[in-house]
């Protein structure tokens, strides 16, 4: 339970920071958009007033704030004087042919190893009272 919990916490934070929530808040807005229009209009009309910049609800406005937001108070970038930090650097392996063995290479330890002598066997054993 409690690594479920952590897991959706880091999914929440995850789209938080990455700013997906307003994107599903904007998704919503339209959804709840098109199905007010679509009740009265055509399909077609519905989806045009629907994306109509000029028409937005109040939902689409508050999203358009909070991005507005969001974008002021990110720092602005460096352009000057910054370098560029390598954190990893990977280069591709050389990509060889070669052509397969004709047979399979014999391994000294794959053969076992014959007896030159018979196993030896116990005397048997006597009953006696």
């Amino acid at each position: 339970m409690l690594r479920r919990f952590a897991t959706v916490s880091m999914l929440v934070a995850s789209l938080c920071a990455s700013g997906a929530m307003l994107d599903l808040t904007q998704v919503f807005a339209w959804a709840r958009m098109f199905g007010g229009y679509a009740r009265s209009e055509s399909v077609m009309a519905a989806a045009r007033d629907t994306f109509d910049p000029a028409r937005p609800c109040e939902l689409c406005q508050a999203v358009s704030r909070a991005r507005e937001a969001a974008s002021s108070q990110a720092p602005a970038p460096r352009t000057q004087g910054a370098e560029k930090m390598l954190l990893i650097l990977e280069r591709p392996s050389a990509f060889l042919i070669s052509r397969p063995q004709e047979a399979w290479p014999v391994a000294a330890h794959a053969c076992p190893v014959a007896r030159a002598s018979d196993v030896p066997v116990p005397p048997p054993k006597s009953i006696a009272a």
